[in-house]
């Protein structure tokens, strides 16, 4: 069957017929096509990925478990970051296929994973998506984190709190920029005009490198009351900084 799709619209209203669907269905690994019944991924592969161990519990960087001498020289403003996984390789290339293929069956598949690894974490009362800017939203179509964490709400009965904060401020892409210039890019890009007052909040994302957009949105939520933020990403680039 081939399908002519002409907009964003007929992309995410095929992935939703192909979720509805993909139960019923033997399915081959997403990643070496072997049979893998009703997952995505076969037991090999689901063995296979990169899992972070070690990791410092302040900012999940590598470390031999206790806080990093960055969190410790410098404290982000978050109070936990837990990441399922290792940004190398196959766990880049699925969350490339998701955010810029549209492959929204992935964001199901990395919202489990997560959903497996949160499951010993400190209990939030509810979890927020990091925010697109409307602008960035409407040119791709979806939130990837949005996406991830209403598998994670679902599974593990969460308050999902989308609307809570807000990106202000249209910025760069983080990736296009140097480490050092990151924290400079983000600075006063979230709003948060919620009553958070003394509550726990998870953050979900998909990928955190520097940290800084976290860090720069957990700001934003403890200057509006927020007693205690949680980092929860899929996958964490353990080899920058």
């Amino acid at each position: 069957m081939i399908f002519k799709l002409k907009s964003i619209r007929d992309v995410l209203a095929l992935n939703s017929r192909l979720k509805i669907i993909q139960p019923f269905l033997r399915q081959d690994c997403v990643l070496c096509n072997a049979a893998s019944g009703a997952h995505m991924l076969c037991p090999a592969c689901y063995a296979g990925l990169p899992r972070i161990v070690n990791a410092c519990p302040r900012c999940a960087a590598p470390s031999d478990g206790q806080v990093c001498g960055a969190c410790l020289t410098h404290p982000p403003a978050f109070d936990r970051t837990f990441a399922a996984l290792d940004y190398t390789f196959p766990v880049d290339k699925l969350i490339q296929t998701l955010k810029y293929r549209h492959q929204l069956a992935l964001a199901h598949l990395l919202g489990e994973l997560m959903t497996v690894a949160v499951r010993a974490q400190p209990r939030p009362d509810s979890i927020l998506p990091m925010p697109l800017h409307p602008a960035r939203l409407r040119e791709r179509g979806f939130n990837q984190a949005h996406e991830i964490a209403k598998i994670i709400a679902k599974k593990l009965c969460l308050v999902l709190v989308p609307a809570i904060a807000t990106r202000a401020v249209n910025t760069p892409p983080q990736a296009a920029l140097p480490l050092d210039a990151r924290r400079e890019n983000v600075k006063g890009a979230f709003a948060c005009n919620s009553d958070i007052q003394d509550r726990h909040i998870a953050l979900v994302d998909d990928v955190m490198t520097s940290g800084a957009t976290l860090n720069e949105l957990t700001k934003t939520l403890k200057q509006a009351g927020a007693r205690e933020i949680s980092i929860w990403v899929v996958a964490r680039a353990t080899a920058h900084r």
